[in-house]
């Protein structure tokens, strides 16, 4: 799912310059994407669109999985 979320926020913001951290507690997975200020409101999107549809297609393959799972975007530090 991680090699997905990459190739999503890859495409959306065309740069590497994101991490993105994993954290697995049973079978929920939380995922934590850390990328420049200016990318932020890229992957948030108008209304917060662009999130909802990623974590929406992040779902769809946690479904196959039978997990759970979230994402979060804060800015890199």
């Amino acid at each position: 799912m991680k090699d997905l979320l990459t190739f999503i926020v890859k495409g959306i913001t065309g740069k590497d310059n994101f991490e993105i951290a994993e954290e697995t507690q049973g079978e929920s997975i939380h995922f934590l994407v850390k990328t420049p200020e200016d990318s932020v409101g890229i992957i948030i999107g108008k209304e917060g669109r662009t999130i909802k549809a990623i974590r929406s297609l992040l779902k769809v393959k946690a479904t196959l999985e039978k997990k759970g799972v979230s994402v979060s975007v804060e800015p890199k530090k």
